[in-house]
């Protein structure tokens, strides 16, 4: 059936005002007199109304309508719509799954699907996406598509049926980029950039990836002031092809002049340029002012940055224009956590972080807890004479107790290292740092089991080297990493003495599906030089506890004195495999086995190993997951713990 005949089905006759006759037409009234009242006279309010007269059109019956005009059965179901579907034909030939995907985004008919619906709604759908039709179609080079629709009925439903003769694909006879030699010997390249040649189908898709390619890389091959034209087309319906044509002005080369900045309170432009990746002379890139961009942001003192290319003061220079409008500054900060062995632990400090600029930050530390009390002042200079670069330093007194010791220590220290960020997540990363250090320690004597107490001077020359071949920071799904650290120490307990800490460390991770993740974790520690005795206990290898093996108490593992408290060792190997598995929403269960001791030897052994096992759960926050692990000893030593409860931020490793 065709919609003109259901239209004239639903919808009644519109009534014209020439079909009313003159006897029924409202005349003016008149007065008493019989003259007709002036304009500007006022009609009484409370007069009646006059009864209006008879239009001489009865309103229609429209079920009265429907019977006395539709005879056969299937004209009657589809005046009492109640949905309809409906069939594209003839695109399978000509239209991609890209194609597809945009109709049915766009699509007036797929919006509308199963809603009730007359006649004159599903008509108007119909046209408009006849209309969408031909203007993908279009886009796709093919002009002279004739789409035509009809209406039938399917299971007693009505059924649109769109029908699309697409006809040929016309196709470009020239493509031209005028001016675009100006650009020498990037000329060639950008063109080949741009995509899109002589005898290429008119696809409006690849004219626009091209022409976004070439502004985009035309910036990175050095032409901070290029002008492109939008592409213009034009059809020739007779020989079914097209021409193109984008005009391209690069502007001429340019390398990279100086950063200008005007004055601000947060850093100047000498600094800025350490941040930049780039240095003066090097060619402009475009793509190294985006990245310029995310690091000053990046910094925490930024809350946006405007950077732009303007002239430069010499010659084939460009300067580079910083704009910076400043974050807040200060932050206040706490956490909490706790775990069996270790006991409760908060923490708060204040942040200025830009109390000495550029980028100096001052931070107040302090952490109550069971088993650690602490408090110091931090001074941290980020990208310090490089880009993340971080300069530290910091005054720190504590008093920590534990299990195998208790120490007050009173420490001062400094480190310059090369870190990765999360927005900069980096292969390499390195430190190297000096402390000096004065510790009141009270452990036992091993032999006898009686408590003594000793004094500690302490430096060191801790130096870290890691590499990070992972694909996140904080999560990672796949890659491994690898670090070490080694620390040159000299005593003073008594008489002076050196020893040397090394430790390495080894991780792996490998996704199995998109749910499972293996990881696997090994650490590797001795100590040469002197022995276990000699070594003040805070510095000694000690195993057990959330981030070594769980199900342990902290610091439980490996021998002990005759108050079956730890001692600590020389040599430390510990070993970790896990399954992180998603389980539902933002929820994961990860099941692990751990295994480690603490030897007295300098080098670590494999034997006499204890284990741990347990299952822990995930919740992947938008800053990091936060887990909760439980593990149990499986081979236990006298008064260790049936289970072990662990609460932190980030995976155990």
């Amino acid at each position: 059936m065709a919609f003109a005949a259901l239209m004239a089905i639903v919808m009644p006759h519109a009534v014209q005002a020439q079909d009313v006759p003159a006897s029924t037409r409202l005349a003016p009234t008149q007065d008493s007199t019989g003259q007709v009242p002036a304009s500007n006279d006022m009609l009484d309010p409370g007069s009646p109304m006059a009864l209006l007269p008879d239009i001489g059109v009865a309103w229609p019956d429209l079920a009265a309508t429907t019977e006395a005009t539709d005879t056969d059965s299937t004209k009657t179901d589809i005046a009492d719509l109640t949905g309809y579907s409906y069939r594209i034909d003839g695109i399978d030939a000509v239209a991609d799954a890209v194609f597809k995907a945009r109709f049915d985004a766009l699509s007036t008919l797929r919006i509308h699907r199963g809603e009730p619906s007359n006649a004159a709604q599903i008509e108007r759908r119909a046209r408009e996406d006849a209309a969408l039709l031909q203007s993908l179609l279009r886009g796709a080079g093919y002009y002279d598509a004739e789409i035509s629709n009809s209406l039938e009925t399917q299971g007693g439903e009505p059924l649109v049926v769109l029908n699309v003769v697409p006809g040929p694909q016309y196709r470009f006879d020239t493509v031209t980029l005028p001016g675009l030699a100006a650009a020498g010997d990037q000329a060639a390249p950008l063109r080949k950039e741009f995509g899109v040649a002589a005898n290429d189908p008119v696809d409006a898709d690849a004219i626009s990836v091209g022409e976004a390619t070439v502004r985009a890389r035309i910036g990175e091959k050095g032409f901070p002031f290029a002008k492109i034209d939008k592409p213009e087309i034009v059809i020739d319906h007779a020989t079914q092809t097209a021409t193109l044509e984008m005009r391209v002005e690069p502007g001429g080369a340019r390398t990279f002049g100086r950063v200008v900045t005007p004055p601000n309170t947060l850093m100047n432009a000498r600094h800025i340029e350490k941040i930049a990746r780039f240095k003066a002379g090097d060619s402009f890139d475009e793509s190294q002012l985006d990245d310029l961009r995310r690091a000053l942001i990046q910094t925490g003192i930024v809350s946006s940055a405007e950077v732009k290319p303007v002239e430069g003061k010499a010659p084939g220079t460009v300067d580079i224009d910083v704009t910076l409008l400043p974050a807040p500054l200060r932050t206040i900060a706490g956490e909490i956590g706790y775990g069996t062995g270790e006991g409760v632990r908060a923490a708060a400090s204040w942040t200025h972080r830009n109390l000495f600029p550029p980028e100096g930050a001052f931070t107040a530390r302090a952490v109550a807890g069971t088993q650690e009390q602490s408090g110091g002042v931090i001074f941290r200079r980020n990208n310090f004479e490089g880009r993340d670069r971080v300069l530290t330093a910091q005054l720190i007194a504590s008093n920590v107790n534990r299990a195998a010791f208790q120490a007050t220590t009173y420490s001062l220290s400094g480190s310059l290292a090369r870190q990765t960020t999360i927005f900069f997540q980096k292969a390499w990363t390195w430190s190297i740092g000096a402390e000096l250090a004065a510790s009141d320690e009270r452990d036992v004597i091993v032999s006898t089991g009686v408590a003594r107490r000793r004094t500690f001077f302490i430096a060191d020359l801790p130096v870290s080297l890691n590499y990070d071949g992972s694909d996140d920071l904080l999560n990672p799904t796949k890659g491994f990493r690898l670090g070490g650290r080694v620390s040159p120490e000299l005593s003073l307990q008594g008489s002076a003495f050196g020893y040397a800490r090394v430790q390495l460390d080894a991780s792996a991770y490998q996704a199995l599906g998109d749910r499972v993740v293996i990881a696997g974790r090994v650490r590797l520690g001795t100590i040469a030089g002197a022995p276990r005795d000699a070594i003040a206990p805070s510095r000694r290898f000690y195993a057990g506890g959330g981030a070594s093996v769980r199900g342990y108490g902290f610091q439980a593992i490996g021998p002990r004195d005759p108050n079956n408290d730890p001692i600590g060792g020389r040599s430390l190997t510990e070993f970790s495999i896990e399954a992180r598995i998603k389980a539902f929403g933002p929820f994961g269960l990860v099941p692990f086995f751990d295994a480690g001791n603490i030897y007295t030897s300098n080098l670590p052994r494999f034997t006499a190993l204890q284990f741990g096992a347990g299952l822990g759960l995930r919740y992947y926050s938008n800053f990091g997951p936060i887990r909760i692990d439980v593990g149990t000893p499986l081979n236990p030593q006298r008064g260790d713990p049936r289970v072990a409860v662990y609460v932190s931020l980030g995976q155990a490793f």
